[in-house]
């Protein structure tokens, strides 16, 4: 199976993760964008700093390799954002390639929450009233 992860520090470039996971055998592809917004929990938001532990490539990569396996699935990408993000960023990005579309649905949502599980970044938010708070620290 064809797979790309890995954190950065630069703009997700969706397009090119799409691209990636294209595939002739694939009649489904499934895309998800965790996607910066503008509250949390009735609080406004303003913007969000993501910080990752030095280990955080190398974990995303092994997350996606525990899905090489799925059947019927082809390709995978996905990448998380590290740094300064505005509202519409897009902090998380998944691609899935599989034959039918209850499996690359399946593959997606199981990874994204494997991802939100133990993917060690950590989230500052930044709250229109000047402060800010952290979220998903140990």
């Amino acid at each position: 199976m064809k797979q790309l992860a890995g954190v950065t520090a630069d703009d997700v470039d969706v397009a090119a993760l799409t691209a990636f996971v294209s595939d002739d055998r694939a009649g489904a592809v499934v895309t998800f964008g965790g996607i910066v917004r503008n509250h949390d929990h009735g609080v406004a938001v303003t913007g969000i700093e993501y910080v990752g532990h030095p280990t955080a490539d190398a974990v995303m990569r092994d997350l996606v390799a525990e899905f090489a396996d799925r059947e019927g699935v082809h390709a995978i990408a996905a990448q998380h954002r590290v740094g300064t993000l505005g509202i519409g960023g897009v902090a998380l990005f998944v691609a899935v390639a599989a034959s039918h579309r209850a499996q690359a649905f399946g593959c997606a949502s199981d990874l994204v929450e494997l991802v939100k599980e133990r993917l060690p970044i950590w989230k500052k938010q930044f709250l229109a009233d000047g402060t800010h708070e952290w979220s998903m620290c140990p």
